[in-house]
């Protein structure tokens, strides 16, 4: 009896974590405002502090961007997968073109990106086509970007060679 008690909890628990998921990635697909919002969030809060451990280094996909805000002058550094790509890098907008690192670096005209421990200074910022920004990918995040409907890329268009000290 206590053993049909505890596979009952586990597979409701399981189940509710299958429909939340789901959820999570239609919302995402589609741009629903207050899922995109949840997930934007709980990146920034969450997720974004642990993966800039290892940011930037060899070990992972995450690059760096260093931009100064808009406003507040400051420098923030913002993990973001990027592709490597011949004339710089293509960047994925999961969030849309209305988040701030983003913002900022259309507004400065430029970033600087930390890719592998090198420093490459980011002088344009162009649109991209999305069937050719998922290319630019490998396997599992091109797959991860068509399930999600992904389609807002750009091209972070980076200058000749890296910057000194990088």
């Amino acid at each position: 009896m206590g053993e049909r008690i505890v596979a009952k909890v586990v597979g409701t628990l399981i189940g509710a974590v299958v429909v939340f998921l789901g959820l999570l990635l239609i919302g995402l697909r589609w741009q629903v405002g207050p899922v995109v919002d949840f997930v934007r969030r709980m990146n920034r809060s969450v997720t974004n502090p642990r993966v800039m451990r290892t940011a930037g280094t060899s070990q992972t996909a995450t690059a760096v961007i260093q931009h100064v805000g808009r406003r507040s002058g400051r420098t923030y550094e913002t993990p973001v997968i990027l592709a490597k790509a011949p004339e710089g890098f293509i960047a994925e907008l999961t969030y849309g073109d209305d988040v701030n690192w983003y913002r900022n670096i259309v507004a400065a005209g430029g970033c600087v990106v930390i890719h592998h421990r090198v420093e490459y200074g980011v002088d344009q910022v162009e649109l991209f086509e999305a069937k050719r920004g998922r290319e630019a990918f490998p396997a599992p995040f091109r797959t991860t970007l068509q399930a999600t409907g992904r389609s807002e890329f750009r091209l972070l268009r980076t200058e000749s060679s890296p910057l000194l000290g990088g």
